[in-house]
């Protein structure tokens, strides 16, 4: 009954031998990779961090431009406005010189009438 106790103690040292040098191996072999791969995935949170940040700013960017733009559309809106209005008096002025001018080739008078205008 020894013999099989000191077989038994024998071979329990001989597995935790096993144990021991399989943790080491194992250790020596995947802490590397995986210091490796824990700097990649910080590299990949910084990253995408900063792509956040400038996504940010990019979208805030966007909404100022898209703003000015709309302005920009509302004052030329109101200058065309203004135009038309008072493009109405020209618009008058020509037609009266037109009627006023009787008989002959209409596009004679309104050459005449146009150059009379322009001091030409």
């Amino acid at each position: 009954m020894n013999a099989w106790l000191l077989r038994l103690a024998g071979a329990g040292l001989l597995i935790l031998l096993g144990i021991a040098v399989g943790t080491w191996a194992t250790t020596s072999h995947f802490r590397p990779l995986l210091d490796h791969q824990q700097d990649q995935a910080t590299q990949c949170a910084a990253a995408r961090e900063n792509l956040a940040g400038l996504a940010q700013e990019q979208g805030k960017a966007l909404g100022d431009l898209t703003m000015a733009a709309k302005q920009r559309q509302a004052r030329a809106e109101q200058t065309l406005i203004e135009a038309k209005v008072s493009a109405q008096d020209d618009y008058a002025a020509a037609n009266r010189l037109q009627q006023e001018r009787t008989g002959g080739d209409q596009c004679a008078a309104a050459s005449s009438i146009i150059d009379k205008e322009l001091g030409l």
